[in-house]
């Protein structure tokens, strides 16, 4: 829990100081994320069929830090809406990625 809050504020102070791009659909990040991301929350909740990423609210920034001794290379932050038999409220969605693209954490919460 502790490595998950401090990955929480690292990512809020780099979202402040880093360099914030955007991405287009289908890229590398956003594929490794959302694809992660799904895995997790089936595991959990068999019901979620698909996530589907705001692209309008997305952030992504790339990073050159560590939480523990793991590097972070890119933060991927914004909204998201969990497909189950309809669409409901969307969520907040937090997915690190370090090296060579493997993704870390995905983290998802209600607003």
């Amino acid at each position: 829990m502790r490595s998950l809050a401090h990955a929480l504020s690292l990512s809020s102070a780099l979202l402040l100081t880093g360099v914030a791009q955007a991405q287009t659909p289908g890229s590398p990040e956003l594929e490794a994320c959302k694809a992660t991301g799904l895995i997790a929350l089936q595991e959990r909740s068999p019901s979620v069929k698909d996530i589907i990423l705001d692209e309008d609210s997305l952030i992504v920034s790339n990073a050159n830090t560590t939480v523990g001794d793991t590097p972070v290379r890119t933060i991927v932050m914004g909204e998201v809406y969990l497909e189950r038999k309809g669409t409901g409220k969307s969520k907040h969605f937090l997915c690190l990625i370090g090296e060579k693209g493997k993704v870390l954490l995905t983290f998802f919460t209600a607003q």
